[in-house]
């Protein structure tokens, strides 16, 4: 049986207004955005303002959120009519919707998430609002050029990071969804089914490893030191 090769990301098929998106978001740059919490994850400004968030607390910047309170808008929502008519698209139950700014000079090191893929029952969908031709958003060591008003499903089981060297903030409106019958049919209208399944471990071609290792010994931290041995013994693709 010839194997189908997992799907890392994709572009959905919904594009909006980049300029309703921007005037939703100038309400809020006054805000209290809240520096993320993983500190030895990131260098520079990396701060965020949660939209959706369990009992709607407005404090609460967690991703894929689980517990024994509902995940609900929070009050900062109720200022961005927009915002709340974009995310009515998406008719699944929601882990998270958050605002994630990266300043510039700041640089998001590479790391994997935990159980955050497709096929895992999750997805993580990233809408541009604000960016730049200097970001560098690498998954699985290939570049992926987003843009603003785009909607994007990332595999962040997979290695990725994100650099912002030019000079203006990069602002992504990010939503973690639940899969459920309407994600499977759109997912499954992109890509194969088969692509979505669980693997017992990812494989890698030599050349993407080596790239990944040289970019996390610029690094520092106890965790890039782990990823650099967690990738040196991954099984290799045959090429």
């Amino acid at each position: 049986m010839k194997l189908v090769p997992p799907t890392k990301y994709l572009q959905l098929p919904f594009v909006f207004d980049q300029e309703k998106l921007v005037k939703d978001l100038r309400q809020l740059l006054l805000s209290d955005w809240i520096p993320h919490f993983n500190q030895g994850g990131y260098t520079g400004e990396w701060n965020s303002l949660p939209l959706y968030a369990p009992g709607g607390n407005p404090d609460n910047i967690l991703a894929n959120g689980e517990g024994i309170e509902k995940v609900i808008a929070t009050p900062i929502l109720g200022q961005c009519e927009y915002f709340q008519q974009v995310i009515a698209y998406f008719l699944c139950p929601f882990s998270s919707i958050r605002l994630l700014r990266l300043a510039p000079a700041a640089h998001i090191k590479p790391h994997r998430d935990y159980q955050s893929g497709y096929e895992d029952n999750f997805f993580r969908l990233h809408i541009p609002i604000l960016t730049n031709s200097e970001v560098n958003f690498r998954l699985d060591g290939q570049r992926l050029n987003m843009q603003p008003g785009e909607c994007w499903y990332t595999n962040v089981n997979y290695v990725h990071s994100v650099s912002n060297d030019g000079t203006s903030d990069r602002v992504h409106l990010v939503i973690d969804g639940q899969r459920n019958d309407w994600s499977d049919e759109l997912f499954f209208s992109l890509a194969p089914k088969e692509s979505f399944l669980q693997k017992e471990e990812q494989e890698y071609d030599p050349a993407t490893i080596r790239m990944m290792i040289e970019e996390l010994k610029r690094q520092e931290g106890e965790g890039a030191k782990a990823l650099i041995k967690e990738l040196s013994n991954f099984p290799k693709k045959s090429v």
